[in-house]
């Protein structure tokens, strides 16, 4: 008897929840060197295709769902959203990195790397923040405090995450580039050295970003 099943497959990110997508890497952490268990994990999870149902699949089907998954898998285009309007509230994104909060600043620098891991929630919720004032493109968002909304952000889509970190990536490959010519003209200073070392902590977790985002490709 044939039976027809319904899948839902995703065309973009913005269907995977942060949630979904951490639960999703450490199952394929499980088959890391196994390429069609990997291929079969992203069907059950992602399309919601039963397990049981999986080898029943005929092969112009199969090939199908894995074109089509393989479409937005391999996306690296998502730009930073400084706005995320989630059930009724608004979120902004830090609207000045230089000149946020310091105690902001110590908690993102606890974290020895900013890639999307079990710690990427708890960065967002310090990054992301209820807008208090808005005028065009100027806004304000709440003081940072220790907030938690990290259950609400978990629910965020990953063009979200993925937007923010590869706005981290991008700002990380421009400070790479500049800083040789910025020690030029600033090695005469008086402190410098001393300076640079205070204030690097935060800059040595954006230097992982390469790293991290490559390995994250890679799967």
């Amino acid at each position: 008897m044939v039976q027809e099943l319904t899948l839902h497959i995703p065309t973009d990110w913005n269907d995977v929840s942060l949630d979904r997508y951490l639960k999703l890497q450490n199952l394929l952490k499980q088959y890391a060197d196994d390429e069609e268990a990997t291929t079969a994990v992203l069907m059950v999870e992602l399309c919601g295709l039963d397990a049981e149902y999986l080898k029943q699949v005929s092969i112009e089907d199969f090939l199908m769902l894995k074109t089509e998954l393989s479409k937005f898998i391999t996306r690296t285009d998502y730009e930073l959203q400084r706005f995320v309007k989630w059930n009724g509230v608004e979120y902004g994104f830090e609207p000045n990195l230089s000149q946020m909060s310091y105690g902001a600043y110590l908690d993102i620098s606890k974290f020895s790397s900013i890639a999307i891991d079990d710690n990427w929630v708890k960065i967002m919720n310090i990054l992301y923040r209820p807008v208090t004032r808005k005028n065009g493109d100027m806004y304000e968002i709440e003081p940072y405090t220790l907030k938690d909304n990290t259950n609400i952000i978990k629910e965020w889509g990953m063009d979200i995450h993925f937007g923010t970190l590869f706005f981290f990536l991008l700002l990380s490959t421009d400070l790479v580039s500049s800083i040789p010519n910025f020690l030029k003209e600033v090695e005469h200073l008086p402190n410098i050295k001393q300076t640079l070392l205070k204030s690097g902590q935060l800059t040595r977790r954006l230097l992982n970003l390469p790293e991290e985002t490559s390995r994250s490709s890679q799967k």
